[in-house]
């Protein structure tokens, strides 16, 4: 089994963990929790052994091999398929040695071994890997140099999960993954029997593959049974019980100081007194409880809105007229529409936001904005496309040049850019201060149609939930796609289904739409 015995761990001058002790137990799957940058990377980085503990041990069996999910793809030139299939090791460490192999004898032993390790059916399963991550038959001959950044995140998780492993290492895997995707993922994790340890802020993808929460929090590593659900109510009750001692000692320890500031001057009360004064000592300290939830904000009220929005009239939509991914979309968006969309990886989604957008004109067929329409589009990629040597101010100056500075300054503040986090450059920010500065520059133009598509990618569950709640409390319309269901959930009314180059209603919630996908892909297993 995995454990940390007394384990403390720090970068530079920041402490991280301080006498951490877990457990985790083959088989078993654990989610390890906590803000963005309470130590959990630094955590895995221990665990691969890339750094070492200022004290205490790691224990992983020598046996075990440890897989864990790359951060960066170089440009290769072979096809993504050979670069799945790399992760399996042995399978390839076989591979070569069969091609330089002279003596009958070991050539005979290397088949034996190739047929045990079920070498013979390793590129059926690493295109099964690649499909369930939304990897069409075509895409798997392409050469890895010629995806997004985004498609070779799920090519090195592929890799990782071709790997025979004992144990699985996954930082933020449904990360640059749509719903489909996700949900594929949470099978295959919950079937696969090797242990696993798994960094997300996505509470159902938690619930539906831990039985185990690891949470890191002011420096300390508290383990907790069952799921994400289980762990959140477990820790309401301690932080609801921690906060009722903190208000009983605090009662205590006031009633012991009015006694003694009353009678410490009375000869006659002078013992009693001091005997007061060594109970308020031992009395001890119980910490009250800090809210988690240290981020909020809000869309502000539009200042109006056309009835309609904005009109999709036939249109045929795509990048080749000769292969449109759209056809015939006809929708009508009104004030106070709440739409989420939803379809399979390719099936057209961020097509149809970039036809709404207006960053897609249509092949043929109208598109209509109402007039006075103001969008505020968070794109896929929006962290990326962020000018990184322009600060939070500058960003927002060119956005509104009229607008006093001072004015600017207290606007981000109430996004937590203070200081000289105002005058830091976007390059120097954090993904979650990214994606935190991303959402002020949409809320200060005033939004009457907000199209969102994946804007949970880098947030941890309290800005997520900041999310969640914002989007609840606006007045305007919403466009979402996302792959966390729980803000999917909270924040829109319909779901629009985008498959075969149609744009449909769909009838039914998400779990229908996951029940109907298990049900597709058990229909395509032979």
């Amino acid at each position: 089994m995995l454990s940390l015995r007394e384990v403390s761990l720090a970068r530079g001058s920041r402490r991280l963990l301080t006498g951490a002790q877990a457990q985790l137990f083959p088989g078993h799957k654990a989610g390890l929790v906590g803000a963005n940058g309470c130590g959990k990377s630094s955590l895995f980085a221990l665990l691969r052994g890339e750094i070492l503990p200022e004290s205490g041990s790691v224990e992983i069996p020598g046996a075990w091999v440890v897989a864990h999910v790359a951060q960066e793809t170089p440009a290769l030139t072979c096809t993504a398929v050979d670069f799945v299939l790399d992760g399996d090791r042995e399978y390839r460490e076989i591979q070569t040695a069969l091609e330089h192999e002279d003596d009958g004898n070991i050539i005979a032993e290397l088949y034996e071994r190739f047929g045990a390790i079920d070498g013979y059916a390793a590129p059926a399963r690493a295109q099964r890997l690649m499909a369930g991550l939304g990897f069409d038959t075509e895409a798997t001959e392409r050469e890895v140099a010629s995806f997004s950044g985004g498609w070779r995140m799920r090519l090195n998780l592929a890799q990782a999960l071709m790997c025979r492993s004992d144990l699985l290492l996954l930082d933020e895997p449904t990360n640059h993954l749509d719903l489909d995707a996700v949900l594929w993922l949470e099978t295959y994790l919950k079937e696969w029997p090797g242990t696993v340890l798994v960094i997300a802020h996505d509470r159902d993808f938690l619930d539906a593959v831990v039985n185990q929460v690891w949470q890191v929090e002011n420096g300390k590593l508290t383990t907790y049974s069952g799921n994400f659900t289980r762990f959140e109510r477990t820790r309401a009750e301690q932080l609801a019980a921690q906060q009722s001692m903190f208000e009983k000692q605090q009662r205590a320890a006031a009633h012991l100081q009015s006694y003694i500031d009353r009678f410490r001057a009375k000869a006659t009360k002078a013992r009693q007194a001091q005997s007061r004064i060594k109970a308020l000592e031992r009395l001890g300290t119980v910490a009250a409880v800090r809210a988690d939830q240290d981020f909020e904000f809000s869309f502000p009220l539009p200042s109006g809105a056309p009835s309609p929005l904005l009109v999709l009239d036939r249109c045929v939509a795509g990048y080749d007229e000769k292969k449109p991914i759209l056809d015939f979309v006809k929708l009508t968006l009104m004030p106070g529409a709440r739409i989420g969309l939803l379809g399979r990886n390719g099936a057209g989604k961020s097509t149809l936001v970039k036809l709404m957008t207006g960053d897609l004109p249509p092949l043929s067929g109208e598109r209509v904005e109402g007039r006075g329409l103001q969008i505020g589009y968070f794109a896929q990629h929006q962290l990326e496309s962020l000018d990184g040597k322009a600060s939070p101010l500058l960003l927002l100056k060119r956005i509104d040049g009229k607008a006093r500075e001072q004015n600017l300054r207290d606007f981000l503040g109430g996004f937590k850019f203070s200081g000289e986090r105002v005058d830091t450059p976007a390059e120097g920010l954090s993904g979650g201060e990214r994606a935190r500065l991303a959402l002020a520059l949409i809320c200060w133009t005033r939004p009457n149609l907000l199209i969102l598509d994946e804007p949970t990618n880098h947030l941890d569950m309290t800005m997520r939930d900041a999310l969640t709640f914002a989007l609840q409390e606006y007045e305007g319309a919403v466009i979402l796609v996302s792959h966390d269901r729980q803000l999917v959930r909270s924040a829109v009314d319909d779901l629009l289904l985008i498959e075969n180059g149609q744009v449909i209603p769909f009838d039914g919630d998400l779990d229908d739409y996951a029940a109907r996908l298990a049900k597709s892909a058990k229909q395509k297993t032979p």
